[in-house]
């Protein structure tokens, strides 16, 4: 069973007068690239939300956010870095204005709250180990949604890579068709040829030596084989363990190798027409496989 590296996961923690928002996203990536804006609160903890983070996704580019909200209760709590925020909120405004983009207040106020340092601590407000753990406990939570969705976006791609393997296979089996007549094509066109050469004599023996040499370099027997192994370790491959969609970007290459070869060998337009659907197909798994964890 394969997985997307695209995901999203998103939770709430509500705990002593405070609501933790925490949200999580994933694109494709080759490997594991984080990227992480923490409320000041819990930013001693980076290198272990890292770290669940990495084992759980393994690979992608990864955004994580954990940001504060006061509630009614008041307390002790970290407050609203206001000179801050007027800095975000002029250097935005100066940006649509430049742009001529017509931004709301609300908007403006959102961006600003997500950004870094939004709060400043002014009373030196430890992380509790009860609270760490609840906070754990949801970023966790976000993780296994992501992962949820990456497993819904993979039976997506599995079905479409699925498909188009099965379209190449039937492909292969039609360019059958036209390699069993293209001997006797080529037979035919040459004696033709020779015998509009009046006067000329020729061996017969070496004439079907050069035929038999001729057709032995037009042979897609063995590309066809390669291609039918490879066909079938792709999807073998799809059904394995996670973490597999490197190996499944190398078994493309291989497919496209073979097919190429066999393009260059044919020498009909129904068999080279045939070989440019196949291509079609095959660009189509290469785009898909990169998105593949």
């Amino acid at each position: 069973m394969i997985q997307s590296m695209t995901g999203y996961g998103k939770t709430e923690l509500h705990f002593a007068e405070k609501n933790i928002h925490i949200e999580i996203k994933s694109l494709n990536s080759k490997n594991i690239d984080i990227s992480t804006r923490i409320a000041p609160l819990y930013r001693q903890k980076e290198i272990e939300i890292r770290k669940m983070i990495t084992q759980a996704l393994l690979r992608g580019k990864v955004d994580f956010v954990l940001w504060v909200e006061k509630t009614d209760g008041g307390g002790n709590f970290s407050d609203i870095n206001s000179e801050l925020v007027k800095a975000y909120a002029r250097q935005i405004k100066d940006i649509n204005r430049e742009a001529g983009i017509n931004c709301p207040e609300d908007v403006i106020w959102t961006v600003c709250s997500r950004m870094p340092d939004f709060v400043s601590t002014t009373n030196n407000e430890e992380c509790s180990e009860e609270e760490w753990e609840a906070v754990s406990n949801s970023i966790n939570q976000a993780i296994e949604r992501l992962v949820d969705f990456r497993k819904q976006e993979g039976d997506a791609l599995q079905k479409m890579f699925e498909e188009k393997i099965c379209n190449i296979r039937a492909l292969a089996r039609e360019i059958e068709k036209y390699e069993t007549g293209r001997v006797d094509k080529i037979k035919t066109r040459m004696t033709e040829r020779l015998n509009e050469l009046k006067g000329v004599e020729y061996d017969r023996n070496r004439l079907e030596q050069e035929l038999i040499y001729y057709i032995e370099k037009l042979d897609i027997s063995e590309e066809k084989q390669r291609l039918a192994n490879h066909l079938d370790y792709f999807i073998e491959t799809l059904h394995g363990e996670v973490g597999q969609g490197k190996k499944l970007g190398f078994i493309a290459q291989e497919m496209g190798r073979e097919i190429n070869t066999t393009g260059s060998k044919s020498n009909q337009a129904e068999m080279q027409n045939i070989i440019v659907k196949m291509k079609d197909e095959l660009e189509q798994i290469k785009e898909q496989v990169l998105n593949v964890l």
